[in-house]
């Protein structure tokens, strides 16, 4: 029936490309819409009879090119694509153009629906497109084409989002999964089977790993699937109760995949490995979450990060949350078995700096608001199925090729800085947490034109011989080593944290400054933009995740000076990854603490001490009601060393205890961690 409907849907989209019955400025859209999903056809016809397998490289590299080029930032392309809402808002005027180019970005989907086969997808977006072509066939009612795409959206939400959901949590279900352990890895053709756009990046990368022995793809493999185990021994959880794990990362690292899931297996845990959404129906705004390659055009995806505006409504993400809660409530018992994520990133490429544009589709006030109760309850319903208490996780990064042309020694390097001696770093940071476990507050202070000036308020202590007030981090869920970190009291928490450019959740910032007011943010702006407006604007949407206000849920500092030298050693302090990045300086985070979910969940540092800095003002809200405890976000942001006056430790009878001073650790017992930094400076 599926296969019926597949079949007729794209005869009529045949005749597209011959009859005039849409017409100017609108046919040209059309016809090119109809040459996209008969290419698409073409490339399923070879799939299913086995000749796109067989194909020599030189032809699945044109075949990839072919299904992308219409995004790609090169000339001619991009600027002159209808996914581009400035030429479709041009061409056709902005209502429609935003519509159409909408349909455009969600009929993008069906290159990796055609891989997956998933037949009843295509059937369902090639009438989508036939329903807003017979519309265009007569004079175009803007609302009329909003709501064929709102009860698109609405009706097949127990389609696109359900399937989601039991990708996330049925380990037969994976068909990136089935791809890395039948697939020959030497043979990197295999790139090519996953639908994804492939660059130089992931072909270079699994070239390189490649190369590399046996024993040094276990080591990375073990360092990663042994944090994930250790998460669950540090907190007190019981992986034996669990029965997924889902790996997320980014094509071209499947041969340290294919051993991490042989580990896993070990540990009595099954991999779901899903792609990263690409319908606006399950995407959250341009952000990755799950298994993808390279992304095609950032530009082009931050372009069409908030297109649910053009529709979405209240009665629509009620629609979302019944389903949600019919899927999870169907399959709950696996729901329970899921483990949490095991990340591995990837950093190196150019920092990316959006373009903002008006011709984008925007959400309302109303459409935030609504969108922040949808999380809301979204997240609560999620920590229901999959209870944060049970769950952990692991993230862990490594180098891109376009890092550079050393790009085979930066990886060494961060195997290196990957694998240090967490019991070292221990003791060191213990050092730290005793002279932070006196204070009252700590005073960060900026130099070299860093214009921070920070009092961040501390917890007290009612018995320190058994508590403490920040966590020891030795590389478990959070590789590498290298940072103590506490949740801070918000309440006397005051003063501006500034930092000059930043890479945060694959945006850069420039000139980044944010107040706080008793732990909650009141000001921001950043150099981006040439108006205030869009400065402002950015960071709201990318940094405050649209909230009116956040509070600082972190406070840490990073002793891991080994990974600053390497970053200045090779000039990529802007590339590394916030993973790494964090453990160069001290970071604060805006957001939900570290212990989101999980607040009444003891834990303890090595030495047998209970962190007791576990909630803020904010998040103790759960116990009245929750949906005023949680933001979802949680963004950290790094003052480099060299951009670092001071680190003070303020205690209750004034007493100054100065942690580091000038980019560098003066308090006694820590001055080893000044070793890299030496060495760096001969």
């Amino acid at each position: 029936m599926i296969e019926e409907r597949y079949e007729l849907a794209l005869d009529r989209i045949r005749l597209m490309q011959t009859e005039d019955t849409v017409g100017e400025p609108y046919r040209d859209y059309f016809k090119k819409m109809a040459e996209f999903v008969l290419m698409l056809d073409e490339l399923r016809t070879e799939l299913l009879d086995g000749r796109y397998q067989k194909l020599e490289l030189d032809e699945l590299r044109k075949w990839n090119r072919r299904l992308y080029q219409d995004v790609l930032p090169v000339p001619g392309q991009y600027e002159k694509s209808y996914a581009n809402p400035d030429y479709a808002c041009k061409m056709l005027g902005k209502e429609s153009g935003q519509i159409l180019g909408m349909l455009y970005a969600e009929l993008r989907g069906a290159v990796v629906y055609v891989f997956e086969g998933k037949t009843e997808y295509l059937a369902i977006l090639y009438e989508l497109l036939i329903e807003v072509y017979n519309q265009f066939e007569e004079e175009p009612d803007p609302k009329a084409v909003r709501d064929t795409f709102y009860w698109y959206a609405s009706d097949y939400c127990d389609v696109f989002l359900a399937d989601r959901i039991r990708e996330q949590v049925l380990p037969e279900e994976s068909f990136a999964t089935d791809l890395i352990m039948n697939s020959d890895l030497t043979d990197l053709r295999y790139l090519y089977q996953f639908g994804e756009y492939i660059s130089e990046n992931e072909w270079k990368t699994a070239e390189h790993l490649n190369s590399l022995p046996e024993e040094t793809i276990r080591k990375m493999a073990d360092v990663y699937t042994e944090g994930y185990r250790i998460g669950f021994v540090n907190t007190g959880k019981d992986l034996s109760k669990k029965s997924v794990v889902n790996i997320r990362y980014i094509l071209g690292f499947e041969r340290v995949v294919k051993k991490a899931i042989e580990n896993f297996e070990k540990m009595g845990l099954k991999p779901v490995i899903y792609r990263a959404a690409v319908s606006v129906l399950t995407k959250r705004q341009h952000i990755k979450i799950g298994y993808y390659g390279a992304v095609a055009n950032k530009q082009y995806e931050y372009d069409h990060k908030d297109d649910q505006a053009l529709f979405m409504d209240k009665k629509y993400l009620e629609r979302k949350l019944e389903v949600m809660q019919t899927t999870y409530e169907h399959h709950k018992k696996e729901a329970a078995g899921f483990a949490g994520p095991a990340c591995i990133d990837m950093f190196g490429e150019e920092p990316f700096e959006p373009e903002a544009k008006e011709t984008v589709a925007k959400l309302s006030k109303s459409q935030e608001e609504m969108i922040l109760q949808y999380d809301s309850r979204q997240s609560q319903m999620v920590n229901q199925y999959i209870k944060g208490e049970e769950r952990s996780f692991t993230i862990i990064a490594y180098p891109v090729p376009e890092i550079g042309e050393k790009y085979e020694e930066i990886f060494d390097e961060i195997i290196r800085i990957n694998t240090l001696d967490a019991k070292l770093y221990e003791k060191v940071q213990q050092t730290l947490i005793d002279a932070l476990d006196q204070g009252e507050y700590v005073h960060i202070l900026g130099t070299n034109g860093n214009r921070t000036d920070l009092n961040v308020q501390l917890h007290p202590l009612n018995d320190p011989k058994k508590e403490t007030i920040f966590e020891n981090c030795v590389a478990d869920v959070n590789i590498p080593v290298g940072e103590v970190f506490t949740s801070p009291v918000l309440e006397g928490t005051n003063g501006v944290l500034h930092v000059s450019k930043v890479y945060l959740n694959e945006l850069q910032y420039r000139d980044l400054e944010i107040t706080f007011s008793n732990g909650m943010v009141s000001e921001y702006n950043c150099a981006n933009f040439e108006r205030e407006l869009e400065n402002k604007a950015y960071i709201h949407d990318n940094v405050l995740y649209k909230h009116p206000t956040l509070p600082l849920g972190e406070f840490a500092i990073g002793t891991n000076t080994t990974a600053y030298v390497t970053a200045k050693k090779y000039g990529i302090e802007d590339k590394m990854p916030i993973l790494i990045a964090e453990k160069m300086g001290p970071h604060f985070a805006v957001g939900d603490t570290c212990y989101s979910w999980c607040e009444d969940i003891k834990v303890y540092n090595p030495n047998g001490k209970e962190i007791i800095a576990r909630d803020n003002s904010v998040s103790i809200r759960r116990k009245e009601d929750v949906s005023k405890a949680y933001f979802h976000c949680h963004t950290d942001i790094t003052i480099p060393y060299e951009e670092l006056g001071s680190i003070t430790v303020i205690t209750k009878d004034k007493k100054e205890i100065t942690l580091l001073e000038n980019g560098k650790f003066v308090l006694p017992g820590t001055e080893i961690l000044n070793e890299p930094l030496k060495n760096s400076n001969k």
